[in-house]
């Protein structure tokens, strides 16, 4: 196995591109993995951390006209932006989908989407076996039981992928807090969809505004 270590394997946002696959009402009825809220949550925090960072992002679904529609969460992070509906259950198996990566120009592959075990590994393998460096976000992935996502996910660690959480990527598309040009978008996303963080960030700004009290009688 090639061990992914030293600075060059961390994630950049000028070489990433991020894929989501079939976030859709279907796949979220039988999602057990996880609290179906914190999902999508998650899902539109990575959408918007993506854009933010100016990372090409494809949308996928399959079968929407039953399956129903990406979350408008998502879509509306992308207005406008076509969504690639697959009969396809193999996103990587779509020549419509590859080729929109391929069109990027990128090689660092993130990739995102319901369910793991199914609608996530199987591209991820397959791209794998391509030659791709393939991330997948975990936290903004679900399965249909606990066990199916913990499998897959060490099915696809096995395959050689790399394993992240949502705010784990977007520190490290970061990387510098000195890098103005992101730092105040990534701080947005960070008081929306990181709950706990995002609060005490809100928290800290209002104890450095707040006046010093006195002991003036």
């Amino acid at each position: 196995m090639t061990f992914r270590n030293g600075l060059t394997s961390l994630l950049r946002p000028e070489d990433s591109v991020l894929v989501l696959i079939d976030h859709q009402p279907f796949q979220l009825t039988n999602l057990n993995s996880h609290e179906p809220q914190m999902v999508v949550n998650n899902a539109t925090a990575l959408a918007k951390a993506a854009k933010a960072f100016n990372v090409p992002t494809i949308l996928t679904s399959v079968i929407a006209e039953r399956g129903g529609f990406i979350f408008p969460q998502i879509l509306d992070v992308f207005p406008g932006q076509e969504v690639i509906d697959r009969t396809l259950i193999n996103t990587w198996e779509d020549p419509t989908v590859v080729d929109a990566v391929k069109a990027t120009g990128r090689k660092q592959l993130v990739i995102a989407g319901l369910w793991t075990e199914v609608c996530v590994a199987m591209p991820v393998i397959q791209a794998l076996g391509e030659g791709w460096d393939v991330t997948v976000i975990t936290d903004a992935s679900g399965a249909v039981s606990i066990e199916a996502h913990q499998v897959a996910i060490q099915r696809m660690i096995a395959a050689g992928a790399n394993m992240m959480t949502w705010l784990a990527l977007a520190a490290e598309w970061q990387r510098d807090w000195a890098r103005e040009e992101t730092a105040g978008a990534l701080t947005d996303v960070l008081l929306q969809h990181a709950a706990g963080s995002g609060i005490a960030y809100l928290w800290e700004q209002q104890l450095l505004n707040a006046p010093v009290p006195t002991n003036a009688g």
